[in-house]
């Protein structure tokens, strides 16, 4: 409404209608807000374990693969990783938590098919290769929970800034328009209670 609004009982009640419009959608972002914001910490702590478990395994896969490079050689273990299979069962959909749409990575993980003769390799190269299976599985899990950290905050982000309008520019906007229309219409029935005594008192003379 326009704050310049003319002072009658029909914009009255509007101006109140939007004045509570306005706090109930405050009410709403700030849920909103605060429910977002809770799932955000959520994500961040998962993100934190999963990043020390990628460390970790990352840490134990590499010595496994120095132990291999020096025991097999560096060109035979090259050869060995360019048969590994490519991995194309990495599915990608969303889900909604309070209207952002955040990823959903899902990967059926397979046991990898053995592409090298057991006698031909050593232990090391086993175990690099359990080790940076699992570093694959993890990274997944990571981006999907970092990629749905970014949503949120950004989400959130915006939704501070509806909030922050709404109470400080649109509610008192339309608190004060309530407060002018009320007082101006005061004013009107005092000065129309006071012109009714004067005919009535005249009358009366």
């Amino acid at each position: 409404m326009d704050p310049n609004t003319f002072p009658t009982k029909g914009n009255l009640i509007l101006a109140k209608n939007s004045l509570a419009l306005a706090s109930q959608g405050y009410d709403l972002m700030d849920k909103k807000r605060n429910i977002l914001l809770r799932e955000l910490m959520g994500l961040i702590d998962q993100a934190k374990g999963i990043q020390s478990e990628i460390d970790s395994t990352f840490t134990a896969a590499y010595t496994a693969l120095q132990k291999a490079n020096i025991e097999l050689g560096i060109n035979f273990v090259q050869d060995i990783s360019a048969s590994i299979p490519l991995d194309d069962t990495v599915r990608i959909k969303t889900r909604s938590i309070m209207g952002t749409e955040i990823p959903l990575v899902q990967h059926e993980p397979t046991p990898p098919a053995l592409t090298y003769a057991f006698y031909s390799t050593s232990e090391s190269l086993d175990e690099a290769r359990l080790n940076f299976e699992k570093v694959k599985e993890l990274t997944i899990k990571l981006s999907m929970v970092e990629n749905s950290a970014y949503r949120l905050a950004a989400s959130i982000h915006k939704t501070q800034k509806r909030a922050n309008a709404l109470k400080n520019i649109t509610i008192p906007t339309y608190q004060g328009l309530v407060t002018n229309i009320s007082n101006a219409l005061e004013e009107k029935d005092r000065e129309e209670f006071t012109r009714l005594k004067v005919i009535k008192r005249n009358r009366e003379k």
